[in-house]
């Protein structure tokens, strides 16, 4: 296993974590609450989508890299809330070998 593979293992962990325990304190946790919800997470993939592409055509390597991990963890709660998890983007990407 790479460590990209145990990275994004350990994150999706800690966000099935925060959606079964729902800390308080948590942003994760808020996401899967009817406060915010799908809605929530929707408006932030496309935020951080919009913000990813300013910083391409600025090519600011530092925020590429920045707003691609926002979009990488928003995807994650995305899958968590589907009850999808890694193995499932694993097994698509695997495909388009």
């Amino acid at each position: 296993m790479s460590d990209t593979d145990e990275i994004l293992d350990e994150l999706f962990a800690v966000i099935q974590d925060r959606k079964e325990t729902l800390p308080e304190d948590s942003y994760t946790a808020s996401l899967f609450t009817h406060e915010k919800g799908e809605n929530a997470v929707l408006e932030k993939l496309g935020e951080e989508t919009t913000e990813l592409l300013l910083a391409a055509k600025d090519d600011d390597h530092e925020e590429i890299a920045h707003e691609s991990a926002d979009i990488v963890y928003h995807m994650l709660v995305l899958l968590a809330m589907k009850d999808m998890d890694v193995a499932d983007l694993r097994a698509e990407l695997a495909e388009r070998r």
